[in-house]
C-alpha cells in the first residue's frame, strides 16, 4: 500500500509515514506540507476477549455480528430480500438500533450479544471498548490504499525539489515489506493572490475560443459535443502556458525588472516550453483532424478545435500576454502579497 495521487507517495504505514514526514519537513523549499486525508478521525477500538466470550458460548464472529446489527445494520454485510409475490418487487430487509440509542461509547457497551436473543451479556462484558484515531477518508488508486501527503514548492524550479525530495526519502531507509514509496508529482501553486494576474491569465482564453471558431469555420466543421471537448482541452493548455509565463515574468518582476523587462523575460525563458507544448499536441491531433479511417469524421471536430484554438492562443500567449501583462502590473508592488513569516519576500519577513 502507499499513499499518492496529488502530491507527494507514502505508505500507509504510520510510522514509516511519519519518519517520511519528519524527513520533508527538513526541506526548507517545501511549504504547507500536509495530509490530504484527515489522519485524526475519532473511532472506537473494540478488542474481543476470547475467552470471555466462549464461556457464553460466542465467538469473535458472533460478537461483531450483533455490533454491526446494532451501529450500522448488516445490510452490507449479510443482506437479506424479500420478494412481494403480489407486485414481484424485492424489498432488503435490515433491523437496526436507532442512531440516537447509540450515541455514545456506553451506549455501545450496553449492547446486548447473546445470539439467542438473552439480555445478558454485554458487549462490555466480553469485549475492552476505548477510544482511538483513525484515518478519516479511504482513498485507492489502481485498487490499492493509498493516502497523500502533497506540498507547496517556494524558491526553487520543480527539478531541484524533486531531488530533494528523493534524497530525503533516501535518508528515511527502506520502506516495509509490501509497501511502496513514490514521487508522483508536486503541486506547484498557480495562487498569484492577485486579480490583476489572474486576469491577465485568463485574457488568453478570448484567443482560445477565436481560433476554434476560426478552424471550425475553414474546415466546414459544425459545433457538436466533439468540438466543444476540443475547445475545453484547448482552454486548459492555453491557460497553463499562460500560467507559466506569468509565473516566470512575476519571479523576475520581483527580483528588481520593471514590468515590460520582466515580461519579456518570462516570454524568453518559456519560449521553448510552451512551444513544445502546444507543438506537440497539435502534432498529435493532427491525424484525429484529418478524420481518416472508418468513423473518422465523428472524431474529427475534437483534433480540428484543438489545432485551432491552440494555434492562436500560442500565438497570443508569447505575442499579446505580455504587453497586457506589463500593463496591468506597471502600478504592482514589488512585495509578495504572502503573509508568511517565513517568506523572504513578504513585508512580514522575520530574519534569523
Amino acid at each position: 500500500m502507499s499513499f499518492e495521487a496529488g502530491g507527494i507517495s507514502l505508505p500507509s504505514n504510520s510510522a514509516f509515514a511519519g519518519k517520511v514526514r519528519a524527513e520533508l519537513v527538513k526541506i526548507p523549499s517545501l511549504r504547507d506540507l500536509q495530509y490530504a486525508q484527515p489522519m485524526d478521525y475519532p473511532t472506537l477500538e473494540i478488542t474481543v476477549n476470547r475467552e470471555r466470550a466462549g464461556q457464553f458460548g460466542l465467538t469473535t464472529s458472533s460478537v461483531v455480528r450483533s455490533l454491526v446489527a446494532a451501529t450500522s445494520s448488516s445490510r452490507f454485510i449479510d443482506p437479506n430480500y424479500w420478494r412481494d409475490p403480489v407486485s414481484g418487487n424485492a424489498f432488503q430487509i435490515q433491523v437496526e438500533i436507532p442512531q440516537f440509542k447509540m450515541a455514545t461509547a456506553d451506549d455501545v457497551r450496553e449492547v446486548p450479544v447473546m445470539m439467542n436473543g438473552a439480555a445478558r451479556p454485554l458487549l462490555g462484558e466480553v469485549a475492552e471498548i476505548k477510544t482511538g484515531l483513525t484515518v478519516g477518508l479511504v482513498e485507492r488508486y489502481n485498487m490499492q490504499r493509498v493516502v497523500s501527503m502533497t506540498a507547496n514548492i517556494h524558491g526553487v524550479p520543480l527539478g531541484q525539489a524533486a531531488e530533494e525530495i528523493g534524497a530525503a526519502l533516501k535518508r528515511v531507509g527502506a520502506a516495509p515489506r509490501g509497501v511502496t514509496v513514490a514521487v508522483i508529482f508536486l503541486l506547484l501553486a498557480a495562487n498569484f493572490q492577485s486579480v490583476r494576474l489572474a486576469l491577465a491569465v485568463i485574457s488568453t482564453v478570448p484567443a482560445v475560443l477565436a481560433g476554434v471558431v476560426l478552424m471550425l469555420w475553414v474546415t466546414g466543421t459544425t459545433l457538436n459535443v466533439q468540438s466543444f471537448m476540443g475547445a475545453i482541452m484547448a482552454v486548459g493548455i492555453g491557460v497553463a502556458n499562460a500560467i507559466l509565463l506569468v509565473t516566470f515574468a512575476e519571479m523576475s518582476r520581483r527580483e528588481g525588472a520593471t514590468p515590460m523587462a520582466a515580461a519579456l523575460e518570462g516570454g524568453r525563458g518559456r519560449l521553448r516550453a510552451i512551444l513544445m507544448t502546444a507543438l506537440a499536441m497539435m502534432a498529435g491531433m493532427t491525424p484525429i483532424a484529418l478524420g481518416l479511417g472508418e468513423s473518422g469524421e465523428q472524431s474529427a471536430p475534437l483534433g480540428r478545435a484543438v489545432i485551432g484554438g491552440l494555434a492562436l492562443a500560442t500565438f497570443a500567449t508569447l505575442t499579446v500576454l505580455p504587453s497586457i501583462y506589463a500593463i496591468l502590473q506597471r502600478k504592482g508592488k514589488a512585495l509578495a502579497p504572502s503573509l508568511d513569516p517565513d517568506d523572504p519576500s513578504s513585508r512580514y519577513y522575520e530574519a534569523g
